[in-house]
């Protein structure tokens, strides 16, 4: 392996090691169907680093396994955030990085965990959406301009 591999390695478990330990110690806010999962802020970050997405991931598949929704928040759970997490990375500007963790889990999740604990899923969807974009462009969006804005500075000497 060669040393940027690793370093890609080392940044993944580091986003899946935040993602999984804000989720789990802001359990109260992270499970159920009325939910701001904190965490989701990082779901920006792959527009800027693809070792997130591997990262977000772990992260949420650790944290559904302590959920304890079973195995459809596991893997759905997981595989949706997978999937928000590559087409962020795809994205062209900075302010649309939320918008497929929003809409990816509005719709996936919150359709299952209307599902699940037997609830209207146009309900789920709200509010799962609305963790979401709490989330998402509340929190993670201005991380990112925040990680935007060290970046200039450490290249542009003053």
């Amino acid at each position: 392996m060669d040393r940027e591999h690793i370093r890609f390695l080392a940044r993944a478990g580091l986003y899946s090691a935040i993602y999984a330990v804000l989720t789990i110690v802001l359990a109260p806010l992270s499970y159920g169907i009325m939910q701001v999962r904190v965490a989701e802020a990082l779901t920006v970050l792959p527009i800027i680093d693809k070792a997130a997405i591997p990262g977000l991931f772990i992260g949420c598949l650790i944290a559904n396994i302590v959920g304890g929704y079973g195995i459809i928040d596991i893997g759905l759970g997981s595989v949706f955030t997978l999937i928000a997490a590559y087409l962020t990375s795809r994205v062209k500007k900075d302010w649309q990085a939320p918008i497929p963790p929003v809409v990816i889990n509005a719709v996936g999740v919150g359709t299952y965990l209307a599902i699940l604990l037997k609830a209207p899923i146009y309900w789920g969807i709200f509010w799962v959406g609305l963790g979401e974009l709490i989330a998402c462009f509340g929190l993670g969006l201005p991380l990112l301009y925040f990680i935007r804005r060290i970046r200039e500075e450490k290249r542009v000497p003053r």
